[in-house]
């Protein structure tokens, strides 16, 4: 079986710099793609931030951290993935952007690389039919932060081979990750359960059922959660939730994945959470956010 020790990373946002920044720190060397040179520097300050955050808490050396730091290099050359023989795509949930980078990166890199997506609703079958590797495309879902959270969904395709499955669960286990397998089908094992939670508190803000900080304060004591669902879903990312609600319910027709209005109207306002600055709370100003890995 293929060692996979050469990584590409397609879209240097939050979750593209979080991949990096945990398969640098497993030792992987990692190349982190975007066309426009100003989510690199944008991605470049927040590895280093976060980091900056690890050594203070004395999880890091200062050496470990500048020898991570140097296991990434950050391209607007598309070309330079040519040798990695894992490639994840973590670009933004519009499956004609992603198919659009899967069929180009399909004619730059070697015949064994996996082609893998982040997405977190896309059918993966989708994007496979963009390349002609099917049996080597999966998905590979990771979590917000993804330096912290442990684990990784596994999406296997119709057509994703069984060496494909044993080399990701060898990857995740190299970046000390837990790894579940799932079928493909939209919102996978997770937000399949979480989506509709979610946008039952965002309905039952727009109803004035109750407060923000009831409906948090609700599930955090009397469920127990680390916290409600309307601070997670500014941690996810609105029009994050936004897409992946769509694409729920597009698949499944059932209500409860339905996007609320309130939800479509707070997007399209440009309260996105946690990543804008303003989403159910008001957060510190964050900079605009710059478009991820549209392929150029």
């Amino acid at each position: 079986m293929t060692e996979d020790r050469a990584v590409a990373v397609v879209g240097a946002g939050m979750m593209g710099t979080g991949i990096a920044e945990t398969a640098a720190r497993a030792g992987l060397t990692v190349a982190l793609y975007e066309p426009d040179p100003l989510p690199l520097e944008r991605s470049r300050e927040r590895l280093a931030a976060s980091l900056a955050r690890i050594v203070s808490r004395g999880r890091l050396t200062e050496d470990e951290a500048a020898a991570t730091t140097k296991r990434v290099r950050w391209t607007t050359d598309l070309e330079d993935l040519a040798d990695a023989t894992i490639v994840i795509e973590a670009v933004r949930e519009d499956v004609d952007v992603k198919r659009d980078v899967f069929s180009r990166l399909d004619r730059i890199v070697g015949p064994d690389a996996l082609l893998l997506s982040n997405t977190s609703s896309i059918p993966i079958a989708e994007l496979a039919a963009a390349t002609g590797r099917a049996d080597r495309v999966a998905g590979l879902h990771f979590f917000s932060p993804v330096p912290v959270m442990s684990l990784v969904e596994i999406v296997v395709a119709l057509e994703t081979g069984n060496e494909t499955v044993a080399r990701l669960e060898a990857f995740a286990a190299a970046l000390g990750k837990h790894a579940v397998r799932t079928k493909d089908r939209s919102g996978f094992i997770v937000n399949f359960l979480l989506v509709p939670y979610l946008m039952a508190a965002v309905r039952m803000v727009e109803e004035g059922f109750a407060t923000r900080e009831d409906i948090d304060e609700g599930m955090k004591q009397g469920c127990g959660h680390p916290m409600g669902p309307l601070t997670l879903a500014d941690m996810i990312g609105l029009d994050v939730l936004y897409a992946i609600g769509v694409s729920l319910q597009s698949e499944f027709q059932k209500p409860e994945y339905a996007p609320p209005p309130l939800l479509k109207r707070m997007v399209a306002a440009g309260r996105l959470g946690r990543k804008s600055g303003h989403g159910f709370y008001e957060y510190a100003p964050a900079p605009a956010a710059a478009p991820t890995a549209v392929a150029a």
